[in-house]
């Protein structure tokens, strides 16, 4: 559905897109990640066709953006991070517009609003529609610009930031939207939450300093994240000095730590990054007939992995800068 192959943009001197290059698949929710300034926002509108490539290529629907723009531009909503309304129109003018300047017959744009209404709960309360869009709070007026990129029914979707400044009932209401979307659509969406990225996109590209730093599922990211692997676990039926140093012996164990909680002791256990020492546990428990009241394994954060690895991009971004100087 998406295909970016040597993406590169530069603004003068500055490199905002180097060469990247990645594919995503109909029906696809794809996250896009990234500190300011990493590139994300540029590569959104060279899919989008509001601005050229300096090198490469990009395909969206099997349009190319820069030779066959029109037809690209049909394929797509485009929802940017501040969404642009009209205040004074009302929220049914507005969409009668939009409907107009997407080329959408006079005879289909009503059941076209009425479809892009229901969708995005603009249909509640009742007035909602006839409101000017200035009198709209911020939830509304990111319903209301969503609206607008689903009136052509496009089967690409770009938005940008689209919880930006949304309260959390408006942020969750927001994220069941775009999910339920992904059945008829492709999607692309940055954001800076994480949480919210990890609980809506199926597939993450994190942009550093212009360049993918790093890409695919949630779980594959996680998993990725450099350190050891920390189980814990409940046990009681023995003494813990006992009960961390037989735990310390079995293979993979790094460290142990165990602390007292009423009649439990509760084993803190550190081991290799690859090792899941779960079936290890409960096996020296059962064996000593020791009681198991939780056993869990603890694995890196989306956040974790975020902040290493635009961490280790900006290190060598420094590196590739001193050494050119």
């Amino acid at each position: 559905m998406i295909e970016v192959e040597d993406l590169t943009k530069w603004y003068g001197p500055i490199c905002a897109v180097d060469h990247i290059s990645f594919h995503v698949e109909p029906g696809t929710i794809v996250g896009l990640l990234g500190p300011n300034g990493a590139g994300k926002s540029t590569t959104m509108k060279i899919l989008t066709c509001y601005i050229p490539a300096s090198a490469g290529s990009a395909r969206v629907a099997g349009h190319d953006v820069l030779s066959d723009s029109m037809a690209g531009r049909r394929c797509t909503g485009y929802m940017p991070e501040s969404v642009p309304v009209y205040p004074e129109m009302r929220v049914q003018e507005l969409l009668n517009f939009r409907a107009a300047l997407r080329d959408i017959p006079r005879r289909h744009r009503r059941a076209a609003i009425d479809r892009v209404a229901e969708r995005c709960w603009l249909t509640q309360p009742d007035d909602v529609m006839r409101r000017r869009v200035g009198e709209l709070s911020r939830g509304y007026k990111q319903r209301v610009g969503l609206a607008e990129v689903l009136l052509h029914n496009p089967p690409v979707l770009v938005l940008d930031e689209p919880t930006m400044g949304l309260d959390p009932a408006q942020i969750r209401a927001m994220r069941e939207l775009i999910r339920s979307l992904q059945q008829e659509h492709t999607v692309i969406l940055s954001s800076h939450i994480l949480a919210e990225v990890e609980q809506t996109c199926n597939h993450l590209i994190i942009i550093a300093g212009g360049r993918i730093v790093a890409q695919g599922s949630p779980e594959e990211l996680r998993r990725r994240v450099v350190g050891p692997s920390r189980i814990m676990a409940e046990l009681r039926g023995g003494e813990p000095a006992t009960m961390g140093a037989l735990v310390k012996a079995l293979p993979h164990v790094r460290e142990v730590a165990a602390a007292e909680d009423g009649e439990w002791t509760r084993l803190t256990i550190q081991g290799e990054a690859t090792a899941d020492l779960r079936p290890e546990v409960s096996r020296l428990a059962a064996e000593k007939g020791w009681q198991l009241r939780e056993l869990r394994r603890e694995v890196g954060s989306l956040e974790d992995f975020f902040v290493q690895i635009t961490y280790e991009q900006s290190v060598r971004a420094a590196g590739r800068a001193s050494a050119s100087a």
